[in-house]
Formats: C-alpha cells, structure tokens, sequence
C-alpha cells in the first residue's frame, strides 16, 4: 500500500494527466488526440494519412479519376495502340491447382471478377440504408423509392418504344444510375444544395441500384445449370449459417464467397451478384455489447496505470503491454465485421476497380464508322433518349404523382425544380449501363457500338445539362 501511495505522489493521477492533456490536444489522423501522445514524427505520419484518407473519400475526385480513364480509353481505341491492348485484353488469366485448372480473359477477368467486388460495396452500402439509413423507414424512404422506381421504367419503355422490333433485348441500359457519378457531379454545388435533397438523392440512387442489380439476375444471365446453381444455393446457406451463429471474423466469409462466385460463374447467373449475396451475409453487429464498452473501458484504466513505470523501455514492461493488449483486442471488435470490410475495399474499388473497368469497358473505336449511321442507329438513340429523357421524366413525374395524391411529401426545404435537376442527373449511367450493355450485347459488337458511344455521350450530356441546371435552382433558393 505505502509503494502505491509512493508512485501516486511521484507522478500525476490519470484524471490530472487527462486535464493536461485535454489542453494541448491536436488533431491526428482524423481523430483528436494529445500532444504529448505521439512523436513528431508520428505526428506529421498520421497528418499525411489523413489527408490521402480525405482524397480518397472524397466523391467528385474518385468521380474525376473513372473519366480520366474513361477518356483515355476513347482515346487508345483509335490509336494504332487498340490493337495491342484488344489482344491483351483477350489474354486467359489461368489459376491450376494439379489437374484442375480455369481460366478467362482478362476482360471477363475485370468485368466479372473484379466488378464482383464492385457489387460487394454496393451491397455493403445497400445493407447498410437497410440497417440505419434512410431505407429502414419505410415512409421517409418511399418517396426516393418509387421515384426510383419511375426512373427505371420510363427509360426502359422509351428504348423499347424506339427499338420496337428490333435490339429491344437492351431495354435495361438506360435505366441505371452511375451513384459515384451522380453524386460526384452533385458535391460540385457544395453546400448550396439542400441537405434533404442529397439524402433523397442518395436513397434513390441506392434504390435504382437494387432495381439494376435485379435485372441483370433475371434478365441478362445465361440458361442455368440447375448443379451449380444448387451447388451456390449451399454455399450461400453455410454464409447465411455463419452469421446466425455469430462468426465475426472476415476470413471464413471472404472464403466462402469466392466459392459462391465461382459456382454463379459456373451456373450462368452472372456472377458479379455474389457480391450482393455475401454483403447480406456479413454481419452488422457488433461482436461485443457496445453499451458495456466504456464502463469496461473505465475499469480497465487504473490497471494499466498500476501497471506502467516510466523508467522502464517499453519492450521490458509486459504486464503493461499484454493488458493494453487485451484492451486493443476488445477495442477491435467494437467494428462490426460490415464496417471493417467497407473500409477495406472502398478505396481500391473507387481508385483501382472502377477506372480499370471504365479504361476496359470504354473503348469505343469510331476509325471507320460512319458517323451518321452511328447517330442514326436505333440503340443509341434508344440509350441517349432513355437517360436523357427518360429519366427526368420518371423521376419527377413519379415524384410529381405521388405528392399531388398527398401519397407521401418532399423533403424539408427540397422543391419540384430541384426533383427536375435530381433526374436529370440521374441519367449519368456510366458503370452500370456499360455493364448492362455487355451483357446485352456480346454477340452483336455493332449494337455494342452504338450503346456504348451513346452511354458516354448521354453521361457527358446529363452530367452537364444536370449541373448548369442545378446551379441556377440552387441559387434560386439561396436568394
């Protein structure tokens, strides 16, 4: 007792060096922390990383980067250099374990593997509007929802309308909305758009997703092969019985999701929905019972003061170390399993995977076409009428209807001009529509053609058209 009464007059007690420190506290990596915590150099380490963290959040930037590589692709296709990128990108990527071996190339490579992964932060990001945002109350939701909802089927009829007889096949090209995109464009207004309206914009751009992600399981797949379709029916149980008994750690996931891609690979479902499936599967909670953490926490404090000596190195003091490892542990798991793997995979998805799929997917080559064929072709005029007209037409109509039928009510401080400007952005449809096309469209590389030159034009066109806009109905409510 008398050596504890020693070392309490010796040094400061935790509350005396939490009152110090809270006076000279910076901010370190995104989070408050004391001065006297890390060394400058740690200090100017963390200050770096926060701000390549600021970068890559931020939408209209990982935006910016997909049309660079977009761009760059148009320009490679009509260069002397498509000849050799189209060779590579037709090389197998092979995987042999003995006897056994797969392989595709490495388009299919990006377009069905890679963009699996795509379609796992997608549905990571769906789960989570589910979970806590703004699609678990059905009411505040259904607004965005059902102008989702308009924003699909208009597109769709008026392509139809148009290739009537024809390459209807692609009907679902223009009804998708690029979310990264969009928003990207959006953030370009900054705070002059009103609060509610980037929610409602974001609820309608996860609904339209969900909307697209249906479609292609349904209508852009292959005939199935009923084995492997049961074979990925399994696997999904055992991800299902995974979180039902509460298994928190990422590993067993991840693994079972690579078997779940390659069994809807094999099927003839298209695979990039094993993304989806796993995200559902992950779980949201929390591997510990978060309202114990900080009485835990608070318990735990006056050990490892009893435990720390100052005049020890670090590395000598094990008691000291192993209890702040087991805080570190517990700490850990306070992130739900869901979480974790969203910050795991949105930079490399936003800042890798997507600008490899746009430099793959955009390369559309116009040496030798001609030009008014092109313009003139069914499809595209399909494709650019459906997102340029079709989706400002279903989305504020259907808003229109549903709030003059006292249905349900815009959003605080969000008008009807500010709904217009909402679908006319939401004809950026660049990732997902490229995807629809592919699968719309393998066999027929004229049609793919024309979607494609028309999918890049009516992004550049809405993104635009959808900006300018904006900008004058938000300076109309500032004033």
């Amino acid at each position: 007792m008398a050596k504890r009464t020693v070392r309490k007059n010796a040094r400061p007690t935790v509350k005396a060096v939490e009152r110090k420190a809270l006076a000279a506290e910076l901010p370190v990596g995104g989070v408050t922390a004391p001065a006297s915590l890390i060394t400058p150099a740690q200090r100017r380490r963390l200050e770096r990383r926060s701000t390549f963290e600021r970068i890559t959040g931020n939408g209209t930037i990982s935006a910016l980067v997909m049309i660079v590589a977009a761009v760059a692709a148009v320009i490679c296709a009509n260069t002397p250099a498509f000849d050799a990128v189209h060779a590579f990108l037709q090389e197998p990527v092979a995987i042999t374990f003995g006897p056994w071996s797969f392989s595709l190339s490495v388009e299919l490579f990006v377009n069905d593997f890679l963009m699996a992964i795509f379609f796992l932060l997608v549905g990571i990001e769906l789960k989570y509007e589910m979970t806590v945002g703004e699609l678990r109350r059905p009411r505040q939701a259904l607004l965005p929802m059902l102008a989702a909802v308009g924003g699909v089927v208009v597109p769709a009829c008026i392509y139809g309308f148009i290739n009537r007889g024809g390459a209807v096949y692609g009907w679902a090209i223009p009804m998708a909305t690029d979310i990264a995109f969009a928003l990207g464009v959006l953030s370009l207004l900054g705070s002059r758009v009103p609060p509610a309206l980037k929610v409602f914009f974001s609820t309608l751009a996860i609904a339209d997703d969900l909307l697209a992600i249906a479609a292609i399981a349904l209508f852009y797949g292959h005939a199935p092969h009923l084995g492997w379709l049961a074979a990925a029916a399994v696997v999904t149980g055992l991800l299902v019985l995974l979180n039902v008994r509460r298994h928190f750690r990422l590993a067993p996931y991840l693994a079972l999701g690579l078997v779940l891609w390659f069994c809807l690979f094999q099927s003839g479902i298209h695979a990039t929905l094993a993304g989806v499936i796993l995200a559902f599967t992950i779980p949201a909670r929390s591997d510990i019972v978060a309202s114990e953490l900080v009485g835990w926490l608070g318990a735990k404090l006056p050990e490892l003061e009893d435990r720390f000596d100052d005049e020890a190195h670090i590395l000598g003091q094990h008691d000291f170390t192993h209890a702040a490892r087991g805080v570190e542990r517990v700490v850990h798991r306070v992130t739900p399993p869901l979480q974790r793997l969203e910050h795991y995979i949105a930079t490399p998805v936003n800042f890798l995977i997507l600008p490899i799929f746009a430099f793959v997917n955009a390369q559309v080559r116009l040496v030798g076409v001609d030009p008014l064929s092109l313009v003139f072709d069914p499809v595209a005029i399909g494709v650019y009428a459906g997102m340029l007209l079709g989706k400002p037409l279903g989305i504020a109509g259907m808003t229109f209807l549903l709030v003059k039928t006292h249905v349900a009510d815009l959003p605080t401080g969000v008008g009807m001009r500010h709904i217009v400007g909402v679908g006319i952005l939401g004809g950026i449809g660049f990732t997902m529509s490229i995807l629809i096309a592919g699968l719309a469209f393998t066999q027929i590389p004229a049609e793919l053609l024309a979607a494609k030159t028309a999918i890049l034009a009516g992004s550049v066109s809405a993104a635009l058209i959808g900006l300018a806009y904006m900008h004058v109905a938000c300076r109309k409510r500032a004033a």
